[in-house]
């Protein structure tokens, strides 16, 4: 174990010994999402670095203090990316998000609709428990676990379980050619109609509808892109004005999102007509994703969205007392107990980021 590891692994000891809740922090972009903060700040970004990139075998490992966007430079210089474009929540060339934070996350961008979530492009991890002992699970290829996966448990935690340490992350290669479209549309028929495009063989990779008008973003090769263009027609959106529109949906720089109203997170099925709440929407991922500005009250939200057959996610703002994420049936909260008090025995890691009582 090496210097920086072995003084990590006594504080966490120590901190198991005595009791004592630590706040695990990387950046903190992320901080204002999940529960209030609660434990002594153990700052994770002197573990940095990336491990090791084999462009040809499509993986990255980093640990977990590396900067987000020093990641993705490199993999850039490549050709390649993150696919399910995580978030920094903050310039992406300036912004302190880590590795670690982002997979400790687990929060997905527009290319989610197409790509797949965090979750999904998590290959191996190796992590310190609450024992301040370090473990691997996982490894560096596609087919490799067999039986319950524990890499991509880690994914979404937001460090409940244990310290991030490293992970590795299956990468893709940068389209060769995009173009990003824009239609007037209701809400009700640009949720019809992206189901309806979701049915066919187009290559979408990203759609967003901000309140009577709905773009959707085209990757692939020249020729599908070409292709496609040309069958949905639409206002096309050139260059830099397409970029800026995407990194504003993924970062959350976008106008919609300048409301002081709490912000929700809804996630439903694609096919969920409007949903009759009071504020304003922002609809992603095909229609599966709906952003919620709105003063409606917890049990509200989480009512429509249950009925909808989804869930809700308080996700900026508002008072957090009702629980930020939806509540567990019974036998989902036993087994998050049963794997907290096998990972973090003491309960020393981010006490209460995910639910009150764990």
């Amino acid at each position: 174990m090496d210097a920086e590891l072995e003084k990590l692994s006594e504080k966490v000891r120590e901190a198991a010994r005595s009791k004592t809740g630590l706040r695990l922090c990387g950046g903190g972009t992320k901080d204002f999402y999940g529960q209030a903060l609660e434990g002594e700040v153990l700052d994770t970004r002197g573990l940095s670095g990336i491990v090791a990139y084999e462009p040809s075998e499509l993986v990255i490992t980093a640990r977990c203090g590396t900067r987000l966007a020093e990641v993705e430079a490199a993999m850039r210089q490549r050709g390649q990316m993150l696919a399910f474009e995580p978030p920094h929540f903050g310039d992406g060339v300036t912004s302190f998000a880590t590795f670690g934070g982002a997979v400790a996350a687990g929060l997905s961008g527009p290319g989610r609709q197409a790509a797949g979530a965090l979750r999904d492009f998590v290959l191996g991890v190796k992590i310190m428990d609450g024992r301040g002992d370090v473990l691997r699970f996982g490894g560096q290829v596609m087919k490799n676990v067999a039986g319950f996966d524990v890499s991509r448990l880690m994914a979404g935690s937001l460090g409940t379980l244990g310290i991030i340490l490293e992970a590795s992350l299956k990468t893709l290669p940068i389209p060769v050619a995009e173009a990003t479209l824009r239609f007037e549309l209701p809400e009700d028929r640009a949720i019809e109609q992206l189901n309806r495009w979701g049915g066919k063989p187009l290559p979408i990779s990203a759609s967003a509808w901000t309140g009577h008008d709905l773009a959707i973003r085209l990757s692939g090769a020249a020729a599908a892109v070409r292709e496609a263009c040309a069958k949905i027609g639409g206002e096309r959106v050139e260059g830099e004005n397409a970029w800026q529109f995407w990194n504003g949906i993924r970062e959350q720089t976008d106008r919609f999102f300048s409301n002081d109203a709490p912000l929700w997170r809804l996630s439903v099925p694609s096919i969920t007509p409007p949903l009759k709440l009071q504020g304003t929407q922002l609809i992603e991922w095909g229609g599966a994703l709906r952003w919620l500005h709105s003063h409606a009250d917890a049990r509200t939200v989480r009512e429509a969205a249950r009925r909808a057959g989804g869930h809700a996610t308080l996700f900026r703002g508002g008072d957090k007392a009702a629980g930020v994420f939806q509540p567990l049936a019974s036998a989902l909260m036993k087994i998050h107990r049963e794997l907290k008090r096998e990972f973090d025995p003491q309960g020393i890691f981010n006490r209460g980021r995910m639910y009150p009582d764990l």
